[in-house]
């Protein structure tokens, strides 16, 4: 099983810590996010991973190049950004042998059970599955409406009056069909571009473990004190 992790963003709602280190790099209680994220598609059975990169290269090669055992990386790096699902594209053939695969986005800590949602992925056979949870401020999210099965019937990105407080949270497993719904323009992103068109044929996984995006000084700050680790 394969996954990308997604972290080639600049962090600019960091900085200054992301002058000097990658934000998929920042440690959490210690430990680099990115090396959570491995050690968590570790314990799902996932054996392969392609990290996108762009701002601070060098210091994510040089983390892949120190890593013994475990997870096999493959690092691409993007001069000039192609957004999320630009990078999909770009790369589809890192997955092109395998019927379904994770698209996890790299500057979220969380300690959800990949595997479960897998194997909840496998029974409901949909084109994809969004990992969704609830949040406090919807406007600032993508916003999931579902049905009675668990169905995604709408999604919305940032939405000025949001229908429900379930939100995408970077995590889903895509089975190869998505490549074919991403449009040719560059940069193309997930949430504005993609998911909307994967209405009716993608399923909803709900999730209640741990999960925060450190995409903030204040969530970076609250990660330290607040993460539970992988257990």
């Amino acid at each position: 099983m394969k996954a990308f992790i997604l972290a080639a963003g600049n962090g600019t709602r960091l900085r200054p810590l992301t002058d000097t280190c990658p934000k998929c790099l920042l440690p959490i209680q210690g430990k680099p996010l990115l090396e959570i994220w491995l050690d968590n598609c570790h314990h799902a059975g996932i054996t392969h991973a392609l990290v996108n990169v762009h701002s601070l290269p060098e210091k994510i090669r040089e983390f892949a190049s120190a890593r013994r055992g475990g997870i096999s990386l493959t690092i691409a790096e993007e001069p000039k950004l192609l957004g999320s699902a630009g990078t999909l594209a770009a790369n589809r053939e890192f997955v092109a042998d395998d019927k379904a695969f994770f698209i996890l986005y790299g500057d979220v800590l969380t300690n959800v059970d990949l595997g479960a949602m897998f194997r909840f992925h496998e029974k409901k056979d949909p084109v994809a599955t969004l990992a969704i949870h609830q949040v406090e401020e919807p406007r600032d999210c993508g916003i999931v409406g579902t049905d009675g099965d668990d169905m995604v019937r709408s999604f919305v990105e940032k939405p000025e009056f949001p229908e429900s407080n379930w939100a995408f949270s970077g995590i889903m497993v895509a089975t190869p069909a998505i490549f074919e719904k991403i449009p040719p323009h560059r940069p193309a992103d997930i949430g504005f571009h993609l998911l909307p068109t994967l209405t009716g044929c993608t399923a909803a996984y709900r999730i209640s473990e741990y999960l925060l995006d450190i995409g903030t000084l204040n969530n970076y700050t609250r990660a330290q004190t607040s993460w539970p680790g992988l257990g």
